[in-house]
């Protein structure tokens, strides 16, 4: 981020901070909407800042601008861009595969991280697959703060378990080198645990376990992340919102992954709420004075000046249980760590807080693969695993709910379902532009997609 970037991202932090009611100040919201599109125009801004999630939600200033484009007979017209197309699976992986490799990913780098990627947008996890590939990695590889083709070096092993370095290079290939490893020593001794150090964001966890579920294993998988959660009956965010992640192989079409997060919510929910124009549920947030808040707008504004915290599942305090998700957001963060020797808290914020400047984000993982067979004939766990599953969601209906109990994995294959029956991904507008952007930005790309699939 360049000093004017920083400088310009401050100010408008500032009128955000001295002025809760600015948005009632005609004044303030000229001021606000002035410097906010100066802020939009300038280079290396990233759409997913929350500073436009505020200008839209509180101030009903709705940037980045939407821009018309010109189309081949002349005359400005409302671009295509405009609404939702489908595009094909393999399009689009292809696509992010000759991205990673403009970076000077290698090969199979490109390849698997691509598969990272895709496999949450087939999921229907949205953002955590094309919606990531600018703005957290490309981004971050164009910051220096992320490194496309980094080695990775295997710091210790023993029969069943490693602990290996990422050196700062793409999560999502340091991810599946892992946990494939995990499974060969699962499978050679029964069980296989890796731990990770130096690496990245590495995407769905549950991509790592489903890769032992398919391998006739049970997965565990976890990450940190940047400090979000407070803990129980604290205000300040220590904690990354910390998914923790299991995968168990069943004889129904698709194995049982749990795959969530440590916290009630993530930042992401609470704009969602702001866009609806509804109050966050109380316990979501707390902030530095102890309140549990539920004002929306307020709180999208606290979060950038680090006045709110997220709780963590259960919510805040003891009365529904928050200190069990705290516990478990806790158990998340010290495997990610105590192994590694791996930094927590504010130094894996992302961002220098006396410059502003960004910086690399160390993040640590872990990988468990147990075998199956090791224990009992696959067949026979599948379907005593499968029995069970059948029978929770077999079970009693609430005359309230939707007349369907799911059990976990298969929401996410309803939706690969009904994906590829519609022929791929919708693929909106901020994303399209995403990928203009990349095409005509990276080297060889805007000959081989000349004409991308909404244009």
């Amino acid at each position: 981020m360049s000093d004017a970037v920083a400088t310009l991202r401050n100010e408008l932090i500032e009128i955000i901070g001295k002025n809760p009611n600015g948005h009632t100040d005609p004044k303030i919201t000229e001021e606000f909407s002035s410097k906010l599109q100066a802020y939009a125009d300038m280079p290396g801004v990233e759409s997913s800042d929350v500073i436009f999630a505020i200008g839209s939600s509180v101030y009903g200033i709705d940037l980045p601008p939407k821009k018309k484009k010109q189309n081949t007979n002349g005359d400005n017209s409302s671009s295509s861009a405009d609404e939702k197309v489908v595009v094909d699976f393999d399009y689009m992986k292809q696509f992010m595969k000759d991205v990673f490799l403009s970076y000077g990913c290698t090969e199979e780098q490109a390849e698997i991280s691509s598969d990272v990627l895709i496999e949450a947008d087939k999921r229907g996890i949205d953002s955590h697959g094309l919606g990531r590939l600018k703005p957290i990695y490309c981004d971050r590889m164009d910051k220096g703060i992320l490194w496309a083709n980094k080695p990775i070096d295997i710091v210790k092993e023993t029969e069943t378990t490693a602990l290996v370095d990422g050196n700062l290079g793409l999560g999502l290939y340091i991810g599946p080198y892992c946990m494939k490893m995990a499974i060969e020593k699962a499978k050679k001794y029964g069980v296989g645990f890796v731990a990770a150090q130096n690496s990245t964001h590495y995407g769905i966890a549950g991509y790592y376990t489903t890769m032992a579920t398919d391998a006739g294993c049970i997965g565990f998988s976890g990450t940190n992340a940047r400090p979000s959660i407070a803990p129980t009956f604290g205000v300040e965010p220590m904690l990354g919102t910390n998914p923790l992640c299991f995968g168990i192989p069943s004889d129904d079409a698709f194995p049982f992954v749990i795959d969530c997060a440590t916290s009630v919510n993530q930042r992401g929910k609470i704009e969602k709420y702001a866009r609806d124009g509804v109050e966050t549920p109380r316990g979501a947030v707390i902030d530095n004075d102890g309140i549990e808040r539920t004002d929306t707008e307020g709180i999208l504004r606290d979060m950038v000046l680090g006045k709110c915290a997220l709780t963590p599942v259960g919510g805040a305090g003891d009365k529904m249980g928050g200190y069990k998700g705290y516990g478990w957001a806790t158990v998340v963060e010290l495997l990610s760590t105590a192994f590694q020797s791996g930094p927590f808290g504010e130094d894996v914020c992302g961002v220098d807080r006396v410059t502003g400047e960004p910086r690399p984000m160390p993040l640590g993982h872990f990988f468990l693969a147990i075998d199956i067979e090791s224990l009992c004939p696959v067949d026979t766990f599948k379907k005593n695993a499968g029995n069970l599953l059948r029978a929770l969601r077999e079970s009693k209906k609430s005359p309230k709910g939707p007349g369907r109990i799911w059990t976990a994995g298969e929401p996410e294959n309803d939706a690969r379902v009904a994906r590829f029956a519609q022929g791929g991904m919708e693929v909106p507008k901020v994303l399209q532009k995403n990928m203009v952007e990349l095409r005509n930005k990276r080297p060889g790309l805007k000959e081989k997609y000349s004409k991308l699939p909404f244009e």
